[in-house]
């Protein structure tokens, strides 16, 4: 089985639920870039002050902001983990394999929970959340579509990646995945 794993997918996939999954699953290290953020912060740790002045400025977390909060955990891991939200970029999935390799933990696996937008559209405007308007959902979905095809390219090419269809209920697509990663 893998046991260093990169989920990608568009919002409402279910990445989240199946990394949770996963995870407790095969006690591996589930490592959400929104959660490992909100950790850093919470920790009072000097990137976490930097987190916290980036957005309480309004801006975006920068690539080498987050890349450092990444690397610091994965230093500190074990080597079982799974990677959810993060590379976002071509230039962070190069940055990433790098580091990797210098850990001697390179992926073993890209799963792309592969989710029609009309679907990802019900599922996150069923979620009942403010800011899951049909309007910023499409913009979402416009966004990952861009950011995700060079990704989606660059772990096809280096034969990691393995698509999984992510509909149905969260116990199907589990299985899919058990399936890509044994």
């Amino acid at each position: 089985m893998k046991h260093r794993i990169l989920f990608l997918g568009p919002p409402g996939a279910g990445k989240g639920t199946q990394a949770q999954r996963l995870c407790a699953t095969h006690d591996m290290i589930h490592l959400s870039t929104g959660d490992l953020l909100r950790a850093e912060v919470a920790a009072g740790s000097k990137l976490g002050y930097e987190v916290e002045a980036t957005m309480n400025r309004g801006e975006l977390i920068t690539d080498s902001l987050v890349f450092a909060i990444v690397e610091s955990h994965l230093r500190s891991q074990c080597g079982y983990w799974l990677l959810d939200g993060f590379p976002r970029s071509l230039a962070q999935a190069q940055s990433l394999e790098v580091l990797l390799l210098q850990l001697g933990q390179p992926i073993e696996a890209v799963v792309l929970l592969d989710l029609d937008d009309s679907m990802v559209l019900r599922r996150l405007a069923a979620r009942g959340r403010t800011d899951d308007s049909e309007t910023v959902i499409r913009h979402r979905l416009e966004v990952y579509h861009e950011k995700a095809s060079p990704l989606i390219n660059y772990y096809r090419q280096q034969g990691l990646l393995s698509t999984v269809a992510a509909q149905g209920t969260a116990e199907e697509t589990a299985a899919r995945i058990e399936e890509v990663i044994r």
